[in-house]
């Protein structure tokens, strides 16, 4: 059983269902309204659990009622929750999320308490860092605490997975060099490579750029297509698993988090671990909502 720290955004989703995007200045109706738990970080932490990892998060609530419900969430699905702050005077993160009839969906993202949390309590929770065998981030937490939860990994001997989402053209040289996992989706990689990501062999040149910045190994998630990969001289688009999507919102979470439960410490099962982690991917995209669509374990044949 791996062991997998997530340091990361903990948010409220709220989903307005439509049958297509608004566009500026329009009003138009929406089919269906609900809310469920979400934030980048906790749902990667909450694939991780469900694959069968040991899980623990790092990160920040409001002192709220949706702060609450989010915690109890996360202890329901038996992630360790010890690192996680409660902010005086801040909200719970919340995420405003439309869905069209093609699954696609337009996040509009409120940090809240998950901007509230830095490196001093990363510091403070430096144990579960040490103790695991990866450390997952991605960009809706103060960057300053993510660069600092990876160097305390790297001087652990412990793997770091980075999710760059929302994408961010300038990340800092501190945070890359201690990267040992990139996970952008195309237009992420774009935005941090400058190369427009379309196909295999243009995934190739931004997978090489992210390589000179010393990041072992590169994955791109295409969707659809499915992921592509760049490791160690070999590269390789792997194909997904066709299904009709009705919500995407959680897809890419899902992934991540897979994998992290199956990928061994030397990455040489890096192939299997992308494949399984595109089946739960695949199961993520029939179901409505954000948490409420990942996978467990014994659903992932």
């Amino acid at each position: 059983m791996n062991k997998a720290t997530i340091v990361g955004s903990i948010n409220l989703d709220t989903n307005l269902r439509v049958h297509r995007m608004v566009k500026p200045g329009e009003t138009i109706h929406g089919k269906e309204h609900y809310t469920a738990a979400g934030g980048k970080g906790a749902n990667q932490a909450v694939a991780a659990a469900r694959a069968g990892s040991q899980t623990r998060f790092i990160g920040a609530v409001g002192k709220d009622t949706a702060g609450k419900q989010m915690l109890d969430l996360l202890k329901e699905e038996k992630i360790d929750t010890s690192g996680v702050e409660i902010i005086e005077n801040e909200g719970t993160g919340q995420a405003f999320i439309t869905i069209d009839d093609n699954g696609e969906n337009s996040i509009m993202f409120y940090a809240g308490a998950n901007y509230a949390f830095g490196p001093e309590e990363v510091v403070k929770n430096s144990d579960l860092i040490k103790t695991s065998d990866f450390v997952i981030a991605q960009l809706e937490t103060p960057i300053e605490a993510t660069t600092k939860a990876f160097e305390i990994a790297r001087q652990a001997d412990v793997k770091t997975i980075l999710n760059p989402a929302p994408g961010e053209s300038d990340l800092p040289k501190e945070l890359l060099q201690v990267t040992d996992i990139i996970v952008p989706n195309e237009t992420e990689a774009e935005t941090i490579t400058g190369v427009h990501v379309k196909d295999e062999d243009s995934a190739k040149k931004a997978a090489a750029k992210l390589h000179e910045l010393g990041i072992e190994v590169v994955i791109i998630t295409f969707g659809a297509k499915g992921a592509f990969y760049d490791y160690n001289g070999h590269s390789e688009l792997v194909p997904t698993f066709k299904e009709k999507a009705v919500d995407t919102t959680a897809a890419g979470d899902t992934f991540i988090g897979t994998m992290s439960s199956l990928l061994k410490k030397d990455f040489s099962n890096l192939k299997e671990a992308i494949l399984y982690s595109n089946k739960a991917s695949s199961l993520t995209i029939q179901r409505f909502g954000a948490q409420p669509s990942i996978p467990f374990k014994n659903e992932i044949k």
